[in-house]
Parts: C-alpha cells; structure tokens; sequence
C-alpha cells in the first residue's frame, strides 16, 4: 500500500468517513461497515483527502485535460483536487453540474470551462449503483467531452445488477468509462490488520464480502 493510501485511510477512520456496527444500504443489504466522505468537513481535512486523489489520478499516468464533479458531493471534491494538482505543479481546469438547469444569467446545468473535445475525469466519492456517475458521463458526452475515468475514494468489490460482477465492473461495461479508487476493501482490511482491536470488525466485513464481494 502506498503512502496516500494510507494516509487516506487513516483520515476516514480519525473522521469516522470509515464507521464500523450493522447499516442497511441503499440494497437493503446490511453491512458492517459504512462510508461516509460528508464527514470530511474541515479545510485540513479535505486537504489530506484532495492530495489522496490527487496522488491516485498521477500515479495513474492518464492523460486528460479536466475535472468534473457531478453535483452535489463531487463539486467540492473537483474543486479540491484541482488545487491539490496545483500544488504538484499542473493547473488543471474544473467543472461541475447543477441538478436543475438555471433559466437566467448563463443558463443550463454546467458550470465552468467549455469541455467540448476535452478529456476529463469524472471525481466523486463512492460508487454503489453507479446512477450518478453514469448520468454524469451522458451530460459530459452530450457537452461534446470525452470522459477518460472516473475517480472515487472506496471501490467495495461488491456485486452489482449482474451477478458475478460489481457496480465497478458494471459501470466500466456500460458506459466504457475506466474507475480508479484510492482504496478497495481488500486494502482497508490489511490496514485494519495492524490492529488487533479490529479483528472482530475484519471478521465481519470478510463475512459480508464472502456473501456479496466480487475478485
């Protein structure tokens, strides 16, 4: 695990993004474990998070030419992570949506740079069913943009729609949109190793994934 990784990791559990005990999902599967990047809600706390995704988006080595932050969680995360690129030495332009379109001033739903023939990577915070980011990629085509990835902070390898296959793995299907994460669930139970405090915790989520993750 690379140093980012852990640093995010340790982030979501001093700010409870990571919580552990019994939550029903939106599936109705319950699981016992719940992410949460709300919790992010301070300057320095977004900071550590933003270079996260940052670190991840350039390890990558994929070129592109913007961001997007599909309203309403990955606004403020776009705006993040463009900083945070700055701080690397790149100055990359953002852009966001809003859910209803504005019918004075400018108009429509995007705000920000003319992304027509621009490669852009889509940042939110978790896929679960993926909706919002496969709606995100049809506003970003429509707008004449290419989308080259979508950036999120959790992969759970969790099976989606199609058995034997996760939400991840659908998206990518569907839309031939690539998802990277900071971190997947195989690498927040090694780091929940170093503690033998979290060994009933790890037992739980290794339960849980035996009956709905995905390899």
């Amino acid at each position: 695990m690379q140093p980012h990784q852990r640093d995010f990791l340790d982030l979501a559990l001093s700010h409870q993004v990571l919580r552990f005990g019994e939550f029903t999902l939106k599936s109705g599967r319950v699981s016992p474990y719940f992410f949460n990047l709300g919790q992010i809600s301070s300057g320095a706390a977004l900071m550590r998070l933003a270079r996260a995704y940052a670190r991840t988006l350039t390890d990558a080595r994929l070129p592109f030419d913007a961001l997007f932050g599909p309203a309403y969680k990955g606004i403020p995360l776009a705006a993040a992570v463009a900083i945070a690129l700055a701080e690397q030495g790149r100055d990359v332009p953002f852009a966001y949506n809003r859910k209803e379109a504005k019918a004075h001033g400018e108009g429509g739903t995007l705000v920000g740079p003319d992304l027509s023939g621009k490669r852009v990577v889509l940042v939110d915070d978790v896929l679960t069913a993926g909706t919002a980011l496969r709606e995100a990629v049809g506003i970003l085509r429509a707008a004449g943009a290419r989308p080259v990835a979508a950036l999120i902070a959790l992969d759970r390898q969790e099976q989606g729609p199609v058995p034997g296959q996760s939400a991840v793995e659908a998206m990518t299907a569907d839309t031939g949109v690539p998802v990277l994460s900071l971190v997947n669930v195989d690498q927040v139970l090694d780091f929940l190793a170093q503690d033998a405090g979290h060994e009933s915790t790890r037992a739980a989520i290794r339960a849980y994934q035996g009956q709905y993750g995905v390899r």
